[in-house]
């Protein structure tokens, strides 16, 4: 068993390819603010820590034994302390990095500037003192006593508690800016994908209140994103319209036309039954199936009918056929019958004719004026199809024609291809042969025409196709 998908919703699902990206982007955006957090955070304490470093070295002096010393001010280090409780290290070297005071063991990772230029310009860098991470300031400068000058190296160091807090809070105040913004939107998408779907839940409400019998073309202003589904469903109901129509004209044609020949059939058995001689039963059961045949060929009419009503133009696939071959393939079938009628049916052609339609229909066609002919030329002795070509408009028309020598058309040509039209009105049949070959004759932009010759020197019906070159 066939199982069919299960409905999804239309908003969660534009809510979610809306937010997915824009996620995304909230994730980019915080992790460029950490990176933007963690370079705040060490400027504002690298100014705190070359502000200790630039006060450390200008206590250092040359004293009168020629060695270095220093007298720390505290108040350098004392700025550097915070509430996250961060360590303070320094270490002051001589020339040649011979250590004067401080923290011995205080790594120094900045190598000394080799132009003049850098020198007193203060360094950092990021290094490991007893299992913490520390940031180091360093500055290479010099001493001077008066007589001579002592190159000296002031190193500062703090660990990072304070950096990471103020890092962290900011990334924090970030990621909060972010989660507001994504669930502002959530809200702001929520309601505008509700907003927009307003025009569809109105149609559906239109829809809805329609009549099941009721198959208009939906007029109702529904957004540009939507009005190419619109015409495709006024397209389905036009073609689902003609179906029924189709479906109708059958069913009230059928009721129609079959009715008289059941009674016919009914009568003939009835008498065939009453009969007091088999030549009266004979010639009711003879009558019988006339009738039957008569059924026979009016529900093949209308059922071609029923389909003629069903198609278009554009469904009907053309390729290309012999409208020569095709003529002189159906007259031969109906020489037998015109025979039997009292007709001798002929057939002429001057040249091969080759056009854009369907075989079976154009069959069907000449089948139906061949018929008529036979059926209503009252008089005549003789029918002839001819397959010819004419120029007009500058283009090749293939020309089918259907000629007899009977009686003719006295009046109402028009009415000719009109349903359930006999002929004349005298005729027998239900007035489609004519009909059927009219349709199908637009269906392929052919030119079907009754040219009724003066009265006692028949009919001719012509039809004009397009040939191919």
């Amino acid at each position: 068993m066939k199982t069919h998908p299960s409905p999804y919703s239309l908003r969660r699902r534009l809510l979610l390819w809306l937010l997915i990206p824009l996620g995304l982007i909230a994730l980019l955006a915080l992790g460029d603010s950490y990176f933007t957090a963690r370079q705040t955070a060490n400027e504002a304490a690298d100014r705190v820590l070359a502000g200790s470093v630039q006060a450390i070295s200008e206590r250092v002096f040359v004293n009168d034994t020629g060695q270095l010393e220093v007298d720390i001010p505290y108040v350098a280090l004392d700025m550097l302390t915070s509430a996250a409780q961060d360590r303070v290290f320094y270490r002051i070297d001589g020339p040649d990095h011979e250590f004067v005071t401080g923290y011995h063991q205080l790594p120094v990772t900045v190598t000394k500037p080799q132009s003049l230029a850098a020198r007193d310009t203060i360094q950092f860098d990021d290094a490991v003192y007893k299992k913490d991470k520390i940031r180091l300031a360093v500055m290479y400068t010099a001493a001077s006593s008066g007589l001579r000058s002592m190159p000296f190296r002031v190193t500062v160091a703090e660990t990072t508690i304070a950096r990471q807090r103020l890092t962290r809070e900011i990334l924090i105040r970030s990621a909060l800016r972010q989660l507001l913004l994504v669930l502002s939107a959530a809200v702001i998408v929520w309601f505008a994908v509700t907003r927009g779907l307003r025009p569809l839940l109105k149609l559906e409400a239109a829809i809805g209140r329609r009549n099941p019998d009721d198959l208009r073309p939906i007029l109702h202003h529904v957004p540009q994103e939507v009005g190419g589904l619109v015409a495709r469903i006024n397209d389905f109901m036009a073609r689902l319209s003609s179906a029924i129509d189709a479906l109708k004209n059958f069913t009230g044609n059928a009721s129609h036309q079959i009715r008289t020949p059941l009674a016919i059939i009914r009568t003939q058995i009835t008498l065939a039954q009453r009969a007091d001689s088999l030549d009266d039963a004979r010639q009711a059961l003879v009558d019988c199936n006339r009738a039957i045949g008569d059924a026979e060929r009016t529900l093949s009419q209308l059922m071609m009918l029923a389909r003629l009503d069903h198609s278009t133009s554009d469904h009907i696939p053309k390729t290309q056929i012999n409208l020569t071959d095709i003529a002189k393939e159906i007259t031969t079938s109906f020489v037998p019958i015109a025979h039997e009628s009292g007709f001798d049916l002929g057939f002429e052609s001057q040249a091969q004719a080759l056009c854009k339609g369907d075989g079976i229909l154009m069959g069907e066609l000449l089948k139906n004026l061949i018929d008529n002919a036979i059926k209503h030329a009252k008089g005549g002795t003789e029918i002839t199809v001819r397959v010819s070509s004419v120029r007009r408009d500058d283009q090749t028309f293939a020309r089918l024609e259907v000629q007899d020598n009977g009686a003719g058309i006295a009046d109402e040509i028009a009415t000719q291809f009109e349903r359930f039209n006999p002929y004349t009105k005298l005729g027998d049949g239900a007035g489609l042969g004519l009909a059927i070959a009219n349709e199908i004759a637009a269906l392929f932009e052919a030119d079907l025409k009754i040219t009724s010759e003066k009265e006692g020197r028949g009919g001719l019906i012509s039809l004009d196709m397009v040939m191919e070159r």
